[in-house]
């Protein structure tokens, strides 16, 4: 594995430190829906604006990078991104790459080492075909480009830092389940070194709501996986995170902790019409269609039960079952 080749390497310009997170909030809300990997989903976008309309208070959308990808039309590339761009948006490594023209970084997805090369090179090639369609609409990619790549929020009186990979680095996957499931050490003090007790997050495809017990007390690492994508084998609806100070009925599983109820919805958009949509701009064959139309279809191989991890002290001690199906 070449980790500097084209969607291996991880920029300079991606980089930070947890310390950035140690400043005045920029959100201030009773409910925030943090929404990462809406891949260019037009109709889970739908659901996700029902979803929010049906609050008793209006929560605050945050879209954390990625929600381009499969909108490969110059028609609903300009409207999807017009409707995310009313909301709170941070640039996720597509929108970074969308915006660059410097193709160094490829995807920009930082690939781990289980990730074969044959699927970088795919998502190099969607990247590329992405690239082209962004450039009929240079004023939109100088807005993609000059997005943020984190937030603080504060619901509840809790800060939240959301980012698009972890807490080191915009495409980082150190919040991913598969590296959550070897080692929390880092992530555990991560929360002290940015002065937060949530770090909502995705880029890693994979949903995982992880929960420390850290210097700071439990603290909870929420990964929604994909908003425009199956989570799970057999389903057909992607994921949000909502953190509220009130919880909601319809929640898949969640994390009391304090004040505050950090929890993982259902979107249960249209999959008839996404399904159809997507093959007419990826049809069989391409690289979209080889790396994403088997779970768009059926789902991942991943189950809910591998999503919820419990309250572990850096050394690995259970100190409390803390997630509730």
């Amino acid at each position: 594995m070449n980790v500097d080749a084209p969607g291996r390497n991880c920029p300079l310009a991606y980089r930070y430190s947890p310390a950035v997170f140690r400043r005045p909030p920029e959100i201030e809300a009773e409910t925030i829906y943090v929404i990462g990997g809406l891949y260019g989903n037009p109709f889970a976008l739908d659901a996700i604006l029902a979803l929010a309309a049906a609050e008793p208070v209006a929560p605050r959308l945050v879209f954390n990078g990625d929600f381009n990808w499969f909108d490969a039309d110059a028609e609903g590339f300009a409207r999807l991104n017009g409707r995310v761009l009313e909301h709170v948006a941070l640039r996720g490594n597509v929108e970074t790459e969308l915006a660059a023209d410097d193709d160094g970084a490829g995807c920009g997805c930082a690939y781990p080492e289980w990730v074969g090369d044959a699927e970088v090179a795919r998502s190099n090639a969607i990247e590329a075909r992405l690239r082209e369609t962004a450039r009929a609409f240079p004023e939109l990619r100088a807005r993609l480009g000059a997005l943020p790549m984190h937030a603080v929020a504060s619901v509840g009186g809790v800060r939240v830092a959301i980012v698009h990979g972890d807490a080191w680095s915009l495409s980082g996957w150190d919040f991913s389940q598969e590296r959550l499931g070897k080692d929390v050490g880092a992530a555990a003090a991560a929360f002290e070194a940015a002065g937060v007790r949530v770090f909502a997050c995705s880029h890693t495809c994979l949903p995982v709501l992880q929960v420390l017990v850290t210097a700071r007390g439990h603290c909870v690492i929420a990964n929604n996986g994909a908003a425009g994508m199956p989570n799970f084998s057999g389903t057909r609806f992607g994921l949000v995170t909502r953190i509220a100070i009130q919880p909601r009925a319809e929640a898949l599983y969640g994390e009391w902790l304090g004040p505050l109820f950090v929890e993982t919805l259902a979107v249960r958009y249209d999959q008839a019409r996404w399904l159809a949509h997507f093959d007419a701009l990826w049809p069989a064959g391409s690289p979209a269609a080889v790396s994403y139309r088997r779970r768009i279809a059926e789902g991942p191989g991943y189950e809910p039960h591998q999503a919820l991890r419990g309250a572990v002290s850096p050394t690995g001690a259970t100190r409390r079952t803390a997630v509730t199906a």
